[in-house]
């Protein structure tokens, strides 16, 4: 049976890759203008954006809005470890991004009242967590506490994340549930230009609550990491019986 034709674009693609692979494209390096590549290649305009789309979803190319596509370094990949019954620092390590804090008083509407058990229009604070490696955008977290658990002063200073945490861990009472919900989806608009992604690419989307011992939820979160750079591990804890066994 003869092997299929592979389109231009897949064509294209395959060379790119290559040329990324073996260095002749080297990371942080811009591409020439897609003009010129479409000229290089003797392909229209679109078909070589699609081209590059298959690099972007990859996570090879990333394009930067009025300055053209570049190829990607290398980025350092977040293990999200999930069931832990710490989540002080989100079950993820963070320490080789700077991670920005902004934090607001929103009300909760669809989706978040349920996940909080609250009444719609409900105020809660929502602290938008982004994670940073050098410029880039790394990974991005909504987390959403009642208003009780979050004094007013965070909403006036900005803290540090690491600081934001030890303050919410301090008023939180320790969780006695944690529930996690993961999926693999695309990205919505909003996700894909806050952490610049092409809107091809897989998310793990991690939908995070936190129950107390009465079953009030002190904490909600939404985290979104980019597939490329992403791993999750769930490891289960079984208890053995040590009892001796009856004849």
């Amino acid at each position: 049976m003869i092997p299929p034709v592979p389109s231009r674009r897949d064509a294209i693609a395959d060379d790119l890759r290559d040329r990324i692979a073996t260095g002749q494209l080297k990371p942080g390096e811009r591409l020439p203008s897609e003009t010129h590549l479409a000229a290089q290649y003797m392909v229209s305009t679109p078909t070589l954006r699609n081209a590059l789309a298959v690099l972007q979803a990859e996570g090879l190319v990333e394009k930067t809005h009025g300055k053209g596509n570049f190829v990607r370094r290398p980025l350092h990949r977040i293990t999200y470890v999930g069931g832990r019954r710490t989540p002080d620092a989100h079950s993820m390590d963070l320490a080789p991004l700077s991670v920005t804090v902004h934090t607001t008083r929103v009300q909760t509407r669809g989706h978040l009242a349920a996940l909080l058990k609250m009444p719609t229009g409900t105020p809660v604070t929502e602290l938008l967590c982004i994670g940073h490696e050098d410029e880039r955008p790394h990974s991005l977290a909504r987390i959403y506490v009642p208003c009780d658990l979050a004094p007013a002063a965070m909403l006036r200073e900005p803290l540090p994340y690491e600081a934001v945490v030890t303050r919410l861990t301090e008023l939180r009472p320790p969780p006695a549930e944690v529930r996690e919900e993961i999926s693999l989806r695309l990205p919505t608009p909003e996700e894909a230009s806050t952490l610049r992604i092409s809107s091809a690419l897989a998310v793990l989307a991690v939908t995070r609550q936190m129950a107390d011992i009465t079953g009030r939820v002190v904490e909600a979160a939404l985290l979104v990491l980019p597939g490329d750079r992403a791993d999750a591990v769930f490891t289960t804890h079984y208890v053995i019986d040590e009892r001796p066994m009856k004849a």
